[in-house]
């Protein structure tokens, strides 16, 4: 039986959706990719991991299609060693996404075009988090140790980048109900109980999963 499952978690800046992944891998005693991805990027590539972050969920600037780094050593083979473009990294960090599925483990993973990535997969669940701005300026503000205004701007940028870098990559809109499984707003029910839903969901999957996998012996 193959039952394990692949929880793609995309989300507006400040909604709690990192956090709302985290929890869902505690309690599911499952792997939580968030950064985590970015590191086994780089060590699959052999790049260096800073090179990722820099172009972490950004989408490549048509007008400046690479940028340029230095790879001492790196033993890298391109036609210009000193220029990696972003298409190239995500690349690397979508071959390092579907080696993580591969695995054949249950896993959650926050971001990076994930649910694009594996949406072939038999067994993702993709989950788009998001929240009222008010709860979400809330948040940058606790998490960030900025004024509301600032919180406010930072929200608008790091969404704004996050939906460019999603369609530029997926051909797909970002935040919209019909590119996920399910679209969940915190606010409605708050985060414990939407974790809690979400975990509810998880099960009934993996029963539906389950029931239709005896059917077909």
């Amino acid at each position: 039986m193959n039952n394990h499952i692949i929880i793609t978690i995309g989300r507006q800046f400040g909604s709690g959706g990192r956090a709302i992944g985290r929890q869902l891998a505690k309690n599911l005693n499952i792997a939580y990719y968030d950064k985590e991805l970015l590191a086994e990027a780089a060590k699959e590539s052999g790049l260096c991991g800073e090179i990722f972050e820099k172009a972490d969920e950004r989408a490549s600037n048509r007008l400046s299609y690479a940028f340029s780094v230095e790879f001492p050593n790196m033993g890298l083979h391109t036609p210009y060693p000193d220029i990696l473009s972003n298409e190239q990294l995500f690349l690397f960090q979508s071959n390092a996404i579907e080696n993580i599925a591969a695995k054949g483990e249950s896993c959650v993973l926050v971001g990076r075009c994930a649910d694009y990535v594996l949406r072939e997969h038999p067994n993702l669940l993709s989950l788009f988090i998001h929240n009222k701005p008010e709860n979400r300026i809330r948040n940058i503000v606790e998490r960030q140790h900025v004024s509301a205004e600032a919180a406010a701007e930072m929200m608008k940028k790091t969404d704004k980048s996050r939906a460019s870098y999603y369609k530029y990559y997926t051909d797909k809109e970002w935040g919209m109900s019909s590119s996920y499984h399910f679209s969940i707003d915190v606010s409605l029910l708050g985060f414990d109980h939407t974790v809690e839903m979400i975990g509810m969901i998880i099960e009934k999957r993996q029963k539906r999963q389950l029931a239709g996998e005896i059917a077909h012996r």
